[in-house]
């Protein structure tokens, strides 16, 4: 017994010794990374932007005539992510798009919280002049575009949940979802270094695309990398992107998401069928939960219907709006 408590012992320490030295080693590897790559990256030329609050918000815009249609983006997406749907329903609408405060080219304000993005996309409207436009709110911009209607509904022309429910992330319909953050309890410096070494990874971007996309998304070339990295490499992005994971998706109550349903304009709900974000009957529930029809179901398509399957979701969207000016 004593010679096994004595070998015990001993391969503790040699553990806490290999622990140690790991530990030392990633830290002093991180130090030299992070020293190594700082610097921000220059956003692309040609941005448009307009003062929104405390916000300057970065915004595209497609299409010439017809009713504005405004498209919401979800969590690590931009404005650039609606780019061949904005096309496709820019022969019939005037349709914009924005980067929603934590996210693509808007300068990065807190707190990035629903009601702080909520006001951002209020007073986008009221700079832009835009009268009872269609919201369309992709993953978690559906609590965007929600939260914007029920606060606005006589300047509403309709809402769409596109590949959203509204709802915080994991649990229960009834509230048993946690919004108050990821808590990214990483401690320094190794989450900053985390973060660089995805970004800079080409493999890394293209996987975690292609796991939310599908297959059938366009692969992704050098420009598309850039569209999915460069937001997160320009000045103020890397020290937002952390308070943003720990603000939590946006999201609302049921009980507000509730209150749409009795609001006068239409709604729809689109999601890919082999969303794994969400489990099956989701789209059923929330189209239920909101006062849609029956909800779209895209088949073969998972996260990312807008770029997957951007013909289905503009017609989708160009039957809500005739059904809002019918």
């Amino acid at each position: 017994m004593p010679g096994f408590r004595s070998s015990l012992v001993r391969l503790l320490r040699q553990w806490v010794v290999a622990v140690t030295v790991m530990v030392a080693g990633f830290t002093a590897f991180s130090f030299v990374y992070n020293l190594t790559t700082e610097g921000a990256v220059a956003p692309p030329s040609g941005l448009t932007y307009v003062p929104t609050g405390d916000i300057d918000t970065r915004y595209r815009e497609w299409g010439t005539s017809g009713s504005p249609v405004l498209l919401l983006h979800g969590f690590v997406e931009s404005a650039d992510s609606w780019q061949t749907t904005a096309v496709l329903l820019a022969r019939d609408h005037r349709v914009y798009a924005i980067d929603l405060d934590g996210f693509g080219y808007s300068s990065r304000v807190a707190p990035y919280s629903t009601a702080h993005l909520t006001t951002q996309v209020m007073d986008f409207i009221a700079a832009m002049h835009l009268v009872r436009p269609v919201l369309v709110g992709h993953s978690s911009g559906a609590a965007v575009a929600a939260a914007v209607a029920l606060a606005e509904p006589g300047n509403v022309g309709g809402v769409m949940f596109l590949d959203g429910d509204g709802l915080p992330l994991s649990g229960t319909a009834d509230g048993g979802r946690d919004s108050a953050g990821f808590g990214f309890g990483i401690p320094q410096p190794y989450r900053t270094t985390l973060l660089r070494l995805v970004l800079r990874s080409d493999d890394m971007i293209r996987l975690i695309y292609t796991e939310t996309c599908g297959t059938r998304c366009p692969v992704l070339d050098e420009a598309g990398i850039d569209q999915w990295r460069r937001p997160f490499q320009v000045a103020g992005a890397e020290p937002a992107a952390f308070d943003v994971l720990n603000a939590g998706i946006p999201s609302l109550p049921v009980a507000s998401l509730e209150r749409l349903a009795a609001l006068p304009f239409p709604k729809a709900v689109v999601y890919g069928a082999d969303d794994p974000e969400y489990a099956p009957g989701s789209a059923a529930q929330t189209a239920a939960r909101i006062g849609a029809p029956a909800p779209t179901l895209i088949p073969n398509a998972r996260h990312l219907t807008m770029i997957s399957d951007p013909a289905v979701v503009a017609a989708s969207v160009e039957r809500l709006a005739a059904s809002a000016t019918g």
